[in-house]
């Protein structure tokens, strides 16, 4: 069966709290305007779910990823609108007790089709802040998820791993037409790296990117940067939601531009020549 040739998403903005029900209540929100609008995909930010960086309160909310209350709300919400949900991110427990930074990809009956551990820990220090470590509670994900959907393949990352081009270069390789990037930038590296990060991996790979983000002051003390964007294999912005929260903005892909970008300039699909030896540099 051909693939069908456009998608219509819902690309989600949100400023998170610190308890699942809060964030339900916002999610199902922006579900059902999102069907009521026709859109066949939401695509949320990165912890969606849950923004709680208090350890106590935190350990206290955090379960496994079978028992999240705030999947399982995504899954219903999908069932009950006949939407594919991206439920961006959610802190979820570990084997070894510490939290995975936990996406899945739901479909039109509430199945989990893909799942995602985020794999690059946002472990920095910026000047004039505070060190930020995401390792100190997180346990890093061990492999990369292509999610296979009526579209064609997707491939699922998370905010930091956005760094990473070797990531969404393998995706590409590997036939995916979108990639999911839902993020919580922080101002600085928001306002400095946000949009030309995501652009040039869309670029790079010839691929759509949905980058539903976080916006606003965080009732756990955290401030974020917004700007969820949409960019088509060509570099171009569709869609920039600014600072607006909570904002859902609906968006018409053509799925058909990832041939013709690739088609254009193929070099996503290039390997290292053989004279390459990253050993011999110096």
């Amino acid at each position: 069966m051909t693939a069908p040739q456009t998608l219509q998403v819902a690309l989600a903005q949100m400023c998170s709290a610190d308890t699942h029900q809060a964030n339900i209540a916002t999610v199902t929100a922006l579900a059902a305007e999102a069907a009521a609008g026709g859109a066949e995909l939401l695509a949320l930010p990165e912890v969606a779910g849950l923004m709680n960086r208090n350890p106590e309160t935190s350990r206290q909310q955090v379960v496994a990823a079978d028992a999240d209350p705030f999947i399982a709300a995504c899954r219903n919400l999908a069932a009950k609108h006949g939407l594919w949900v991206h439920t961006g991110s959610t802190p979820v427990l570990g084997p070894d007790g510490r939290f995975l930074n936990h996406a899945t990809l739901i479909d039109t009956t509430g199945g989990i089709v893909a799942e995602y551990d985020k794999i690059h820990l946002f472990d920095v220090a910026l000047e004039g802040q505070a060190p930020i470590g995401e390792s100190k509670r997180f346990a890093p994900g061990t492999r990369a998820t292509l999610a296979q959907t009526p579209w064609g393949p997707f491939g699922l990352s998370i905010c930091y791993d956005l760094r990473f081009p070797y990531l969404y270069r393998a995706y590409a390789q590997a036939g995916a037409v979108l990639m999911f990037i839902p993020s919580a930038f922080t101002v600085p590296t928001g306002q400095a790296h946000w949009k030309v990060l995501l652009r040039a991996r869309a670029i790079e790979t010839g691929a759509f990117v949905l980058a539903a983000a976080q916006v606003g002051h965080h009732a756990d003390g955290r401030q974020t940067y917004g700007h969820a964007l949409a960019v088509d294999p060509w570099g171009n912005v569709l869609a920039d939601l600014g600072d607006a929260v909570p904002m859902l903005q609906l968006i018409d892909l053509d799925l058909g531009a990832v041939a013709r970008a690739r088609s254009q300039i193929p070099s996503w699909g290039a390997s290292p020549p053989d004279w390459f030896d990253p050993s011999r540099i110096g």
